[in-house]
């Protein structure tokens, strides 16, 4: 019997009526029913509910963190940015982009209205400056990203030049007094530029040598030019690296190595046993030395090897090559396209650098970065993601300007690794600790054959989110979906995506944010929009705050139930009806 003399229900059909229940419901109810007191802390019955309620494999283990399933039932309900607390209309036109401050204190925001907004992250959100692009011929401002100490801010934009020509360019604002301290050009212009330390970013430039050849050429530049230029370099080449078949560098990245050994969250779970053996399960910050799992969905990435033809040089090849063509030796006959594509291949062959023999990180080369970006080998549009390692050397301008370690027959630089997504590329993101790279894409058919690198195969609506580890190379977990995009190929843009310590969030053209949880794998909110969401944001010291950027002009300002309860008892309460009595009877 309970206390009200009702007959106690068996465990089994109390957790029948829980799986009915709403969300909220479930947390609830324990304020009403003493017997659901007497079971709230059931592990085994918070076990089921959680399996059940969520959809998770029985495969999947509770999170290293959590210290009861009941704890992380009330966690991905009560900690998930999902209500809207505020809309910032300050834009005038499509919000494309949202950058944090390391401090959390600032975050800017890039417009087609051609302004990069400053704002000032307090319980209410204000605006705090606002530039604007236009006077430097800018067509609109597209990207943003502060510098390790949140002194400078990077903002990269889309230039208009001679004959209406549209190329890149990124400004270096001070967040002391929002100065403009520098302009760097950038092309193309969806190559976004990002910082590689305190006052060194990275642009790029691309020079054309055939229809579907060309070269792109990765520079690192002082932020300070207009201050140092007539005394030191202000500029260096850090890369040079030939492009097939209409291909691009695009979208870089920096990730830091030093951190890989000491990640947030690790999502291997066989990973995650071996570090909680040797560590309390509280620790999510563990120093495994446990080898990663092979992955189970697709194949070790191959890093790029240059083809082994026995020792002949690229002038030789490149001779046989053109008598063949004389004497009619090549069958089939072979399109311009072809021919071109052909004669790059056997000309880069010798005049490149080798790939580094290890890329992996080790004990020697902790402060080892690795530029991250977009390119490809087959089509124009990005498929693929290079990756190249960026040595203690080569992380200042000091020094001759075209390197000192390349011989005058190494031409090109090569890439390190290769990860092949099969699909186009529409975003990428770093986890807070650099380990693990989230990619967003669009998945070619299968089997698909690319004849016409100026015809990419039709894309997927459907967005996957494929989870790379950058310690091992190797793909971790299924791909997440939820999300969707319909623009077709040609016209295929970026959409950011933003990873914290627990949680993975995305735009999409289907007029929703969306928010993942990074250990289970699972969809837990989507956000609602009038239009595309372009762009997400969480706070770098504070996962239950997210900002979200869209097409219909607005910022919106996310927070979780637990901080809105918690605010909500922070604000001062109306006075109550007897103090207005008493007030009145003393008049």
């Amino acid at each position: 019997m309970d206390a009200g003399g009702g007959p106690l229900l068996p465990d089994s059909v109390l957790f029948e009526i829980f799986l009915y229940l709403d969300h909220a419901d479930v947390l609830s109810v324990g304020l009403v029913c003493q017997q659901w007191r007497a079971v709230a802390r059931d592990e085994f019955l918070w076990k089921e509910l959680f399996y059940r309620y969520y959809r998770v494999s029985r495969e999947v283990p509770r999170h290293p963190a959590a210290v009861s399933w009941y704890d992380e039932f009330q966690r991905l309900y009560d900690t998930i940015p999902c209500i809207e607390v505020q809309a910032l209309k300050e834009h005038n036109d499509q919000v494309l982009h949202l950058s944090f401050s390391h401090s959390g204190c600032l975050f800017a925001s890039c417009s087609k209205d051609c302004t990069v907004k400053i704002w000032s992250n307090e319980l209410d959100i204000s605006l705090q400056h606002s530039s604007n692009m236009r006077p430097y011929n800018w067509s609109y401002t597209q990207f943003s990203q502060f510098n390790s100490d949140d002194s400078l801010l990077l903002v990269s934009g889309v230039f208009v030049g001679p004959h209406n020509s549209s190329s890149g360019e990124i400004a270096v604002i001070s967040m002391e007094n929002f100065t403009l301290l520098s302009r760097v050009r950038n092309k193309p212009y969806d190559v976004f530029g990002c910082w590689l330390n305190e006052t060194n970013l990275i642009s790029g430039n691309l020079h054309r040598i055939g229809r579907i050849t060309s070269c792109s050429v990765l520079w690192l530049n002082n932020a300070f030019q207009g201050v140092e230029s007539e005394n030191v370099n202000v500029v260096k080449r850090l890369f040079k690296i030939q492009n097939l078949n209409a291909s691009t560098i695009r979208t870089v990245m920096v990730a830091d190595c030093s951190r890989y050994d000491s990640p947030d969250l690790l999502l291997d779970y066989e990973e995650q046993l071996a570090a909680s053996s040797t560590c309390p399960v509280f620790d999510l910050g563990s120093d495994s030395e446990e080898e990663e799992a092979k992955p189970k969905q697709t194949p070790e990435p191959a890093i790029q090897e240059l083809p082994d033809d026995g020792g002949v040089t690229a002038e030789d090849g490149l001779q046989q090559f053109f008598d063949d063509i004389m004497e009619g030796r090549v069958r089939p006959a072979m399109t311009e396209t072809e021919l071109e594509t052909k004669v790059a291949e056997l000309f880069i062959r010798n005049r490149t650098k080798p790939p580094e023999v290890n890329l992996l990180p080790t004990e020697s080369n902790s402060k080892t970065k690795y530029l991250i970006f977009t390119t490809g080998c087959l089509t124009y549009s990005p498929h693929q993601i290079g990756i190249k390692r960026i040595l203690p050397h080569q992380m200042t301008t000091a020094g001759p300007v075209l390197g000192e370690e390349r011989r005058s027959d190494e031409f090109f630089d090569s890439l390190d690794h290769v990860i092949d997504i099969h699909g186009h590329i529409i975003g990428m993101g770093l986890s807070p600790d650099h380990r693990y790279l989230y990619v967003n894409s669009r998945a070619w058919p299968r089997d698909c054959v690319i004849s016409d690198p100026m015809q990419p195969p039709p894309i997927a609506e459907e967005i996957d989110l494929h989870v790379f580890d950058l310690k091992t190379m190797k793909e971790v977990k299924r791909a997440l979906r939820a999300h969707r995009a319909y623009t077709p190929n040609e016209e295929c843009f970026f959409i950011f995506l933003d990873v914290s310590r627990d949680f993975v969030a995305s735009g999409a053209e289907d007029r929703h944010g969306y928010i993942w949880d990074r250990h289970y794998n699972i969809c837990l909110a989507k956000l609602q929009h009038d239009n595309v969401v372009n762009s997400v944001a969480f706070s770098p010291v504070e996962q239950e705050l997210l900002l979200t950027a869209s097409d219909d002009t607005t910022i919106k300002v996310w927070r979780s139930p637990r901080t809105v309860r918690i605010q909500q008892a922070r604000k001062p309460r109306p006075r109550k009806l007897l103090f207005s009595w008493l007030m009145n009877q003393k008049s």
